[in-house]
């Protein structure tokens, strides 16, 4: 019988869906996120796992070798040894009646590969048990039980080289090579939804650890049960090699079905009347020259989240123009207009539009037919038929009644919290900030502004941070110890930025400041972003100078120009987009960057990055041969219990390079535009009534 689309899968010591050493040819829900924390004397495994399709699965990894040094202790003192890894495990088919989901993978994939290995491993479901067999090169089938079947094609396939020692560089060259060995297990569903019992044949024998750090093994079988604490976190008990007592906790959260906390600290919408079943209304219903349009833009900013910069009419069509700073979800936005709307305006007036804004550059014209708006809500028609009656339209100049111009809001702040850290590094594991941070925007015009952040330490650990990394390039980002030790105070961000919208679906973003914490200077951007196209491309070019390590208004001496061309492909796939850009980095090497990332219906995302420049692999490209890292971004709506459109972004970056680095600009084209992303409007459609 083949296993449920449904069925949730353990992941293993190593991350990713497996058993305990070894992985399974399973794979995790579409969107699963894990953080393992798993110990096998004398390792330690802190693993990230991500799913962001059904058959792709990426895991990020470091692991602490307690008998191991980083370095000399002139170095590193008496911390242990730290190795990164990434890996990727990509499923070939589904389980079927009569056949095993079989999946290929590869772990530790890059850097010194110290764990580096490549294998192919079937799974099969026989009632409350799930099967697995598989064959493995590398660490996981150290044991070398056959020889290796590709020598039939050559001989180099024979011997797997030694691990490497250049941090970063793709391990491809041991790739299936070397004699592999059988792995393979059984995990058994209990009759209690909280206990999974598994039992593997491990494909180690231990006898050829990196580092000859050589461990003893009893016997090959491990064994192990997962506790299912609830529904986010596993707890795994278990006997390994034997010899050893083993422990993992699994937190983990599907970003794809998350369901979002109840808002209860948003106001109500407002309630509407309908003719089945009359409510009392805020006002009665005027013609449109006798409403009080200044309280409806109130209303408008208050409840419905839209900073208003006029209202307007267009014969049957209300226009209200402004910016949405509080729902993540355009349409509930939408929806909440066009009850305050219905509820102060007669008859005269269709349709209610809602011209977006995003810091003065006009978006997308959403349109909701009044009449059908207030069917749906009184449950007449379905989702389905209303979405007949939206428009979605390029905003276009037309010639409009002026009924209310909002005076322009000069000066906002606010003050926040915030954390940073440095992962990994020889002086500590983590080496970590808590600051606070005040911001304010001096706006000039609607298009012009001048904004900035100053930070303030409140509590580091950066008394440890000594090590500087090595680098032969200009040290363009490696300098990043004496920019967070330098001062209490900091300046991150100090610019004035202009937004122009240049012609139909092309738009103009300037700027020039203090860009980041690292660089000072100006630059411009360019997009074109056709309405309803799952395509753009811009382009971006900037002269910047480096800041002092203070962080304040002085210089450094060294200045480059930097920027790339970037396309943008919604690849309607699974809602993949792939972003490749080309140009000149921070460092004054030229190359290539490609992003892959999966977006869910509710806005999180997942993705991966590689940068390869024309110094990548060279010997003056210091530590690593390219730049690579995976993020997760997630909007904070899914997690407050009130709106708002501000996100938080978790990048894994397994070193910080000179090599491929690009300018950390506070504002890109492709974000601004992001309203015109109609496949998340679409998917949040039901939000409208809320």
């Amino acid at each position: 019988m083949a296993a449920s689309a449904q069925e949730t899968y353990t992941q293993s010591d190593f991350g990713g869906v497996g058993l305990l050493q070894t992985p399974t040819a399973r794979m995790a829900r579409e969107g699963e996120f894990s953080f393992v924390l798993s110990r096998a004397t004398p390792y330690t495994n802190y693993n990230v796992s991500l799913q962001p399709i059904p058959w792709l699965e990426a895991s990020f990894r470091y692991t602490n070798v307690s008998n191991r040094l980083y370095g000399p202790r002139s170095l590193s003192g008496d911390q242990t040894y730290k190795d990164k890894s990434i890996d990727v495990k990509v499923r070939l088919w589904q389980e079927t009646r009569w056949w095993p989901a079989v999946s290929v993978g590869t772990r530790d994939i890059g850097g010194t590969g110290l764990f580096s290995s490549e294998y192919i491993v079937t799974s099969k479901r026989v009632g409350p048990l799930d099967f697995s067999l598989g064959l493995a090169w590398g660490y996981i089938g150290n044991r070398g039980d056959i020889a290796n079947p590709l020598n039939i094609i050559s001989d180099r396939f024979s011997t797997r080289p030694s691990n490497g020692t250049q941090t970063g560089a793709l391990s491809i060259n041991k790739f299936l090579r070397g004699r592999p060995g059988f792995f393979g297990g059984v995990e058994y569903r209990s009759p209690w939804d909280w206990l999974v019992l598994k039992a593997e044949l491990d494909g180690n024998d231990y006898k050829h650890q990196p580092q000859k750090n050589n461990q003893p093994q009893r016997w090959p079988v491990n064994l192990g049960a997962v506790f299912r604490l609830n529904h986010n976190v596993d707890l795994t008990l278990g006997y390994e090699r034997g010899k050893v007592a083993t422990a993992a906790l699994n937190l983990h959260a599907n970003l794809a079905t998350h369901v979002d906390p109840p808002k209860s600290f948003d106001p109500p919408p407002e309630p509407v009347a309908f003719t089945s079943t009359p409510v009392e209304t805020p006002t009665d219903r005027r013609p449109p020259e006798q409403v009080d349009w200044q309280d409806v833009a109130r209303r408008l900013g208050t409840n419905a989240g839209i900073d208003v910069s006029s209202i307007r009419r267009r014969g049957s069509e209300l226009v209200i123009h402004g910016q949405q700073n509080r729902f993540f979800y355009t349409s509930e936005g939408v929806g909440r207009a066009t009850r305050i709307v219905d509820n102060r305006l007669d008859g005269s007036v269709d349709w209610v539009t809602v011209s977006a804004e995003r810091n003065g550059l006009n978006t997308v014209d959403t349109s909701v037919h009044r009449p059908k708006f207030i069917e749906l809500l009184d449950h007449r028609i379905d989702l389905p038929t209303f979405r007949r009656s939206i428009e979605q339209d390029p905003v276009t100049a037309r010639d409009e009644e002026i009924l209310y111009r909002a005076p322009l809001k000069r000066l906002t702040g606010g003050v926040s919290l915030g954390y940073q850290q440095n992962v990994g590094g020889p002086d500590a594991f983590v080496l970590y900030q808590v600051y606070g941070a005040g911001s304010a925007t001096f706006n000039i015009t609607r298009n012009l502004w001048l904004d900035g952040v100053l930070a303030v330490n409140i509590k580091n650990n950066y008394d440890q941070f000594r090590y500087d990394a090595p680098s032969k390039l200009p040290r363009v980002r490696t300098d990043i110890r004496k920019y967070l030790t330098s001062s209490d105070v900091t300046l991150p961000n100090v610019q004035l930025t202009g937004t122009r919208h240049l012609g139909q679906d092309l738009y103009g973003l300037a700027y020039a400041g203090l860009l980041e914490d690292m660089y000072a200077g100006a630059g411009g951007e360019v997009l074109y972003r056709p309405f309803g196209e799952r395509w753009a491309f811009g382009a971006d070019v900037n002269w910047v100078r480096q800041r002092g390590f203070k962080q304040d208004f002085s210089l450094r001496h060294y200045h480059v120009i930097t920027g790339q061309a970037t396309g943008y492909l919604d690849t309607g796939f699974h809602n993949v987009t792939v972003a490749v850009s080309v140009g000149r980095y921070l460092a004054g090497d030229w190359g290539t960057t490609i992003d892959v990332s999966r977006q869910f219906a509710n806005g999180a995302r997942m993705g991966a990055y590689a940068t390869v420049t024309n110094k990548s692999g060279a010997a003056g490209y210091g530590e690593g041969s390219f730049d690579k890292g995976i993020y997760v971004s997630i909007p904070f709506d899914m997690l407050l219990p009130s709106s708002t459109r501000n996100r938080a972004t978790l990048l894994w970056q397994p070193l910080q390079r000179d090599g491929g680095a690009r300018l950390n600009k506070r504002y890109t084209l492709y974000t601004l535009t992001n309203d015109l992303d109609g496949d998340l409007f679409d998917k949040n459609l039901g939000k409208i009534t809320q």
